[in-house]
């Protein structure tokens, strides 16, 4: 198998009109500028982006056997405990944060960036290249169990438990859960048949809506960058290092796994990306006392970044890398 170098990955990605629209809204915070998103079409958009994903990966989880997705959710399952349990530990590392804020941490490192992981999509798509569609399905599994492993942990230092219920509740109920399950369930019961009565407002728009998204999302990031400096660059080195890690894990094993080069680069890039919708509510709810200003500023202002422009041609060049040694088509 002949392996893209990572510079030519890193190349098509950066051309990418989604990166492209993100650096935008990083400039436009650079030169003071008032551009926004109104707040409606901004909900609009991700209530697009999650429900037309979601629907995608129910099409083809329609035409997955269980045979096909077992190990992948038990592998899925697997870094779904490991990560946050390494994202704790890591941090300790770099930074001198107290067990509740690494617990917070591990939290939104053991989820999901659903942005991030569909920039990796259309990065693939783009690229001409296989990913299996239940992806989404992993997406989905991978959400929670970060979320209940980072909260787990911080409990152990806090003062009076957790309110498990509430916060889980919370997680469960939110629209990121609601609209990935709703469509999943939508597109496994419409199946390739019902998809193409609405394929041309989820399939061809998707790209351009995601470019639209990525905008306003390089506003929010733009706006949390001096923040960086506030949490010191300790916080800046695991915001890099450790999803490079949790990357490659996430690579091999979707490649022990039986998927694809493409469907094990988008696992890694599950396993490298950091929650910024459902992990800060839980957080919010069950750990009042940990700062927001950390674990937004790493998840949002440091990780997803990095993951965008760097993160997802380097997991794809992982996955070509590792799946050219063992000798993966």
């Amino acid at each position: 198998m002949e392996t893209t170098s990572v510079v030519e990955l890193a190349i098509a990605n950066l051309l990418s009109p989604p990166v492209l629209a993100f650096a935008l809204g990083l400039l436009a915070v650079a030169i003071k500028s008032d551009l926004r998103l109104p707040e409606p079409v901004y909900q609009a958009i991700s209530i697009y982006l999650l429900l037309g994903i979601g629907i995608k990966g129910g099409v083809a989880l329609r035409d997955s056997s269980l045979q096909e997705i077992w190990l992948p959710i038990v592998v899925t399952l697997i870094l779904g405990v490991l990560i946050p349990l390494g994202a704790y530990v890591v941090s300790s590392w770099f930074t001198r944060l107290d067990a509740i804020n690494r617990g917070a941490l591990a939290a939104h490192y053991g989820s999901t960036s659903l942005v991030t992981f569909t920039a990796a999509l259309v990065f693939i798509e783009s690229s001409g290249q296989f990913a299996e569609g239940y992806l989404v399905t992993l997406l989905a599994i991978l959400e929670v169990p970060g979320i209940i492993v980072g909260l787990l942990l911080a409990s152990r230092a806090r003062k009076g438990g957790i309110a498990w219920g509430e916060s889980l509740q919370e997680v469960l109920s939110g629209k990121s859960i609601v609209l990935l399950v709703g469509g999943l369930a939508i597109g496994a019961a419409a199946g390739s048949v019902g998809f193409a009565t609405i394929e041309p407002f989820f399939g061809g728009l998707f790209t351009g809506v995601l470019t639209l998204f990525l905008l306003e999302l390089g506003i929010v990031a733009g706006r949390r960058l001096p923040d960086v400096k506030k949490t010191g660059w300790g916080l800046v080195a695991f915001g890099t290092l450790f999803p490079l890690v949790a990357g490659l894990a996430g690579v091999a094993g979707g490649l022990a796994a039986g998927l694809s080069v493409g469907g094990a680069a988008l696992l890694g890039v599950l396993s490298a990306s950091s929650s910024y919708i459902a992990a800060p509510t839980a957080v919010r709810l069950a750990l009042p006392e940990a700062s927001p200003g950390i674990y937004l500023t790493a998840s949002l202002g440091i990780t997803f970044p990095f993951n965008l422009i760097a993160g997802i041609p380097l997991y794809y060049w992982y996955a070509e890398t590792l799946g050219g040694l063992i000798g993966w088509n």
